[in-house]
């Protein structure tokens, strides 16, 4: 049954009275008796300026068009409200946004001032969330110390799912008057006096095809309850919002589940190596990217420091990576002292087993105690040295990524930090995260480490972290949500 159908099925029934007609009733509501947000339609013309309307009499039945008119009227406000408030729920792009723009719809809906929308996804493997509308943190926590049974979204909440029947969805609780109805624990009354609100009026977010995920509970100032119209309505909305709520909470446990396979891929410590410290920052991309970081410690003292990045995103990806990242530790316990050798070594073994793929990556042979890095790179953004005499790239030969062609080979590049300076590598993630045309970001971030202040310069973290707000300030750029950002700090005593 579509919308219209949904509506027509509900639509509003004036008390009986004398039939003008042996088919239509004489009167009915022009209205649906919601507080929408969308002005409803004009349902007659407006009398010219100056000019008095004619007084009707007194006992005049309307036309049987007018009166079909005034229905067909109000299932266009309808319409127009419940399209207006699913197309400003569907462009939400988070759960949080979601649950508050569900909120303000349902209280424009159930002519409501406050209420709160609990997330609780019947299998348990969350994310669990509760937010509210019109009340502070403080008053929700108020609300919570009510008996979970007690309260109406708590008993939506338990119901589901029925051992009896898993998809049956339970029917919305209201309650009309706080202080009269039966049943109530005290401590139900208590909260409703102080927080000062009197009915409420509870629906369940919950589908047959999605099965429980969350309720939501408007309040009311006085005794009330909303009326068949608004129930009907706030119904229909409610059911939408509930497979938009689970299409959100598939993509948002997707990403955890990303992150968390990322995460586990990369190094879980960072080790501890006289003559230097290191810090990292990770961030993975929704989508999840390919980009690693990895500090290896090696024979005699020294320290391998490596970053890359493979193309595409996804599972697949993240796979890819993990696979290179292991070979490279490899290749550096083997043959460390040659970057350029690790990196061919590399490339061939993306050759032979990802065909498909290219990859950039930078490899660093440090010797903390002489301060000296021996560094080759493929395609990969040059790295940075910090200092307080200095703020410059390294200068690297321009390199293809691996891959890309039938034999890989770059000259490697030696750098000497001063004590105290910090050699940054970083994927070009943290460039395109910007948004900034290349030479432009690459422009920023300079400036960005060059500012960084010194009372921040001896520690590798605080540096990485200024770099991070200074270049990207208002947080990662949402048009390019599928970019990794990756920082490798080594700050030289």
């Amino acid at each position: 049954m579509g919308v219209c159908d949904a509506l027509a099925s509900n639509a509003p029934v004036g008390k009986p009275t004398e039939m003008s007609s042996p088919h239509l009733p004489k009167h009915l509501p022009k209205v649906a008796g919601i507080d929408s947000t969308v002005p409803a339609p004009p349902h007659t013309k407006a009398p010219l300026a100056g000019v008095p309307a004619a007084a009707a009499p007194a006992d005049a039945a309307p036309a049987p068009g007018a009166l079909i008119t005034d229905r067909l009227a109000g299932w266009v406000s309808d319409l127009t409200t419940l399209h207006e408030l699913t197309e400003r729920l569907i462009r939400t792009a988070g759960l949080d946004e979601a649950l508050h723009e569900i909120l303000g719809a349902g209280a424009a809906l159930v002519g409501a001032r406050r209420g709160l929308a609990v997330l609780e996804p019947a299998d348990g493997l969350g994310p669990a969330s509760t937010v509210g509308l019109g009340l502070a943190h403080a008053d929700l926590g108020t609300i919570e110390t009510v008996p979970r049974g007690s309260g109406s979204y708590g008993r939506l909440l338990d119901g589901l799912p029925d051992p009896a029947d898993p998809t049956r969805v339970p029917e919305p609780i209201a309650i009309r008057d706080v202080r009269t109805e039966e049943g109530l624990d005290p401590r139900h009354r208590e909260v409703a006096a102080r927080l000062g609100y009197a009915a409420s009026y509870a629906l369940p977010l919950a589908t047959e095809e999605a099965g429980r995920l969350g309720a939501g509970v408007w309040l009311y100032d006085e005794p009330a309850a909303p009326t068949d119209r608004q129930r009907h309505l706030v119904g229909l909305y409610g059911r939408f919002a509930t497979e938009h709520l689970a299409r959100l909470l598939q993509v948002e446990r997707s990403r955890t589940q990303v992150s968390t396979v990322a995460e586990e891929l990369l190094p879980s410590r960072l080790p501890r190596v006289p003559g230097v410290r290191l810090a990292a920052r990770h961030h993975t991309g929704p989508r999840g990217g390919g980009d690693w970081y990895d500090a290896l410690p090696l024979p005699e003292g020294a320290l391998g420091l490596s970053v890359g990045s493979v193309s595409g995103t996804g599972p697949s990806a993240l796979a890819a990576m993990g696979r290179l990242r292991a070979s490279l530790r490899a290749y550096a316990v083997m043959e460390g002292e040659d970057p350029v050798a690790v990196l061919s070594d590399l490339e061939l073994l993306l050759r032979l087993t990802e065909p498909a793929r290219s990859a950039t990556a930078l490899f660093a042979y440090a010797e903390p105690a002489v301060r000296r890095l021996v560094l080759a790179g493929a395609g990969h953004t040059p790295p940075l040295l910090i200092g307080e005499r200095r703020t410059e790239y390294v200068e690297t030969s321009l390199s293809a990524p691996l891959g890309m062609l039938s034999c890989w080979e770059a000259p490697s590049v030696e750098l000497s930090p001063e004590p105290g300076e910090t050699v940054l590598l970083y994927t070009d993630g943290l460039l395109r995260r910007t948004g900034d045309p290349i030479d432009r970001a690459f422009a920023r971030l300079h400036a960005a480490a060059a500012s960084v202040p010194r009372t921040d310069r001896d520690d590798p973290g605080a540096v990485a972290d200024h770099v991070l707000r200074t270049l990207l300030p208002e947080g990662l750029d949402a048009s390019l949500e599928g970019e990794d950002v990756v920082i490798l700090a080594a700050r030289f005593d």
